[in-house]
């Protein structure tokens, strides 16, 4: 009797302080799901210092000053017990999930609006789950609806632009008609879902779960299931998905997984298969790929060294040390004196490391205010804006001269409130800061003289994602 009296209060402080983020059957919403299996590679004092703490570069908070030492135990014990029926999610629920929307008029094949459609902006709004469509030729919102909860690994295009696809940490898949601003579909792929891509050839969305451990491929028409794939290794061990990247030179989707240390590639076309694994010497769960996707380099989180793997060799060909935890999914790369140079933020470290992708060699490391989260560019710009988004100085952007490689310049869009994730307009003269706060801002800098140009109120913009920029694969953005 003690022992369910003890369940019970643990289950009620659940409940009372975590499921807001992570569900009340612990299936996750804005959090991950906290299940046992999702908690194999956290140990229980971990999962423990993380309650009570928080979690850098997350949304986690601490609890140490509102619970107790006992009841900060008493829910780590909880989350590591087996709910009483196991989750599922599999091709059944997923198809029965989907859901289509009729078009309030006719849909147009042109678009409804006189802006350029490659020049627009979809901004997601984070504080009320909401997406603005901006024109990025006159910073003025076309469209604003809501999306569903934590929209997460920010929004995917079509070949041609016309259509944008999001995924949410509640698995949660939604297609949105650019040229007639309206939403078209969508499905729940998963229970935890990381991230979603769409193949260049514009037919497939892929969907990387954490919960449960599949791949979840989706016609991207109509966004109905078309394929659910069971991510384990030749020994059986099942693994959750920290990610899925287009290959567009591939013609392939590349997932990073979480638990077994292997990288899988999955070549698209009229079918999917076979899924090519390349064996790694770590956990990799953040990617970046070179300009050919030939070689991509892969960290994972606590590591201090990141391995380079060549897609073609199918193996390890490099090293690189490097200090914290370098963001490699934020890097961004441009010519350099006759060679392209890699620039990665670092999660815990002051530090934008520059690394030669021809000799996979740390050539600087520049010092900033702070750890940072985001690192832009632009082709017709001189400077990567990078964030201190992990700092004291987080309301502080640092301009880094590509150049000189050192830091030329900085902006403070709104003191004391966070500044964050760079966008440009397609030809590079303006560029856009989020200030991320629920009383936040979209502001438009003159990207060669500084000057503000416009500030936009938004409701926690966390991110903005230009068309133009993302469609062509620019060095300067995220992939």
């Amino acid at each position: 009797m003690a022992a369910l009296g003890m369940t019970l209060a643990a289950a009620a402080l659940y409940a009372a302080n975590c499921a807001v983020c992570h569900g009340p059957d612990r299936l996750g919403l804005s959090g991950p799901a906290l299940l046992p299996e999702n908690l194999e590679r956290l140990k229980r004092p971990a999962a423990v210092k993380v309650i009570a703490d928080g979690r850098m570069a997350t949304r986690m908070q601490g609890f140490a000053g509102k619970l107790s030492p006992e009841e900060i135990r008493a829910i780590a014990d909880w989350i590591y017990t087996s709910p009483a029926l196991e989750p599922q999610w599999r091709m059944q629920e997923i198809r029965a999930s989907r859901r289509s929307f009729a078009p309030a008029r006719p849909d147009s094949d042109k678009p409804v609006f006189d802006a350029d459609p490659l020049n627009l902006f979809i901004v997601v709004e984070t504080g009320d789950h909401h997406a603005t469509i901006l024109d990025g030729d006159r910073f003025v919102p076309l469209a604003r609806f809501p999306t569903h909860y934590a929209l997460h690994g920010g929004p995917k295009f079509s070949p041609d632009g016309r259509y944008v696809y999001f995924g949410s940490r509640d698995g949660w898949v939604s297609k949105y008609d650019l040229w007639n601003l309206r939403m078209i579909a969508e499905v729940r792929a998963g229970i935890n879902m990381r991230n979603i891509a769409v193949s260049s050839d514009g037919r497939w969305v892929m969907a990387a779960n954490y919960l449960p451990h599949t791949l979840v491929a989706l016609d991207a028409r109509d966004l109905s299931p078309v394929k659910v794939i069971e991510v384990r290794d030749a020994k059986g061990e099942s693994s959750r998905v920290s990610a899925v990247y287009d290959a567009a030179p591939r013609q392939g989707f590349v997932a990073a997984l979480k638990d077994v240390k292997e990288i899988w590639e999955i070549p698209y076309g009229p079918v999917f298969g076979p899924v090519r694994t390349i064996e790694t010497d770590d956990y990799l769960d953040d990617f970046f790929f070179d300009r050919g996707y030939h070689n991509l380099l892969g960290a994972s989180r606590g590591a201090q060294t990141s391995e380079v793997v060549n897609l073609d060799v199918r193996r390890r060909i490099a090293s690189i040390d490097l200090p914290g935890m370098p963001h490699l999914g934020s890097g961004i790369t441009w010519d350099w004196n006759g060679r392209t140079v890699l620039a990665t933020p670092n999660l815990r470290t002051g530090l934008i490391s520059i690394i030669d992708t021809g000799t996979w060699k740390v050539m600087k490391q520049i010092k900033t205010l702070g750890p940072g989260f985001f690192l832009r560019s632009h082709e017709n710009t001189p400077y990567a804006w990078a964030d201190n988004f992990n700092s004291p100085y987080r309301d502080t952007m640092q301009l880094i001269d590509k150049r000189t490689l050192e830091v030329a310049k900085s902006v403070t869009p709104a003191p004391g409130k966070t500044a964050a994730h760079v966008e440009f307009t397609r030809d590079g003269r303006y560029a856009l800061v989020s200030v991320w706060d629920m009383d936040g801002a979209i502001v438009v800098y003159d990207a060669k003289t500084l000057e503000e140009i416009k500030r936009l109120p938004m409701n926690k913009p966390s991110g903005k994602y230009n068309v133009y920029n993302k469609i062509t694969r620019s060095d300067g953005t995220s992939h």
